[in-house]
């Protein structure tokens, strides 16, 4: 284990860096930081599936100031716009859900209400249920860019693009924006997607066989093992490692 720890630690050096974030490694990341706002940085997260090549130049077109259009201009900016499940209407009511959010007091806030009591994961399920009361428009596109509350961890998906968002803004490094205060970095849980969870296997840091919250947790607290503080140091670096196939 000390040699994978050594391995792993040198990858998170090298790769904290703002150089990991450019055309030839691309990431949604690099656009959330332009404007360095939750609410922007929400977007990105949650748009974040799919092929990264087409994740990027999408979340570039969306600019931070949408949340702040009325109605008529936000539709002649977004009309005919689409992205993969989520057709204009859908992206356009995210951003009336937004700006909702925003005048509620935004997603730290709501965050907060549900971590106090119950945790990361009862702040993420306070934050999805506040996105949800703040607009009545449902579709399966809109639906699926919000997710579901947690009911119970056992059934619960790893809600990667969630887990991610939180990982920028409870986090601040060379990479994360750490726009948040009052969340504890080791509470955070590993964002888990296909990449990631096929490295961690390789490497002996995972067991379960499904890509779900127990196994984002289980590969979470496996990594305290190595940094009790800051299990999510090595999030970005497993990512990599997964998508070039070096590990």
């Amino acid at each position: 284990m000390e040699k994978l720890k050594a391995y792993l630690d040198a990858e998170v050096e090298a790769r904290d860096s703002l150089n990991e974030l450019c055309e030839q490694r691309p990431d949604p990341l690099m656009i959330a930081r332009r404007s360095m706002d939750e609410l922007h940085a929400l977007t990105c997260a949650l748009f974040a599936y799919g092929s990264v090549k087409a994740i990027v130049p999408f979340l570039a077109s969306l600019h931070q100031d949408l949340v702040d259009l009325d109605e008529p201009e936000l539709r002649l900016v977004l009309e005919g716009k689409y992205y993969r499940f989520q057709n204009s209407e859908d992206i356009i009511q995210w951003f009336y859900t937004l700006k909702a959010l925003k005048a509620s007091g935004g997603a730290e806030k709501a965050f907060k209400e549900g971590y106090k009591c119950d945790g990361l994961l009862g702040g993420v399920s306070t934050l999805i249920t506040s996105l949800y009361d703040l607009n009545p428009y449902r579709s399966k596109g809109y639906e699926f860019l919000i997710g579901k509350p947690i009911v119970s961890i056992a059934k619960a998906s790893a809600m990667k693009r969630w887990m991610m968002y939180l990982r920028w803004m409870v986090r601040k490094s060379e990479l994360d924006m750490g726009l948040w205060s009052g969340v504890q970095i080791n509470d955070l849980i590993m964002p888990l997607d296909t990449h990631t969870f096929n490295v961690s296997h390789r490497l002996g840091l995972l067991t379960r066989s499904v890509c779900d919250m127990r196994a984002a947790i289980e590969l979470t607290e496996r990594l305290k093992e190595f940094d009790p503080h800051d299990p999510l140091k090595y999030d970005f670096a497993l990512y990599r490692i997964g998508q070039e196939k070096l590990g």
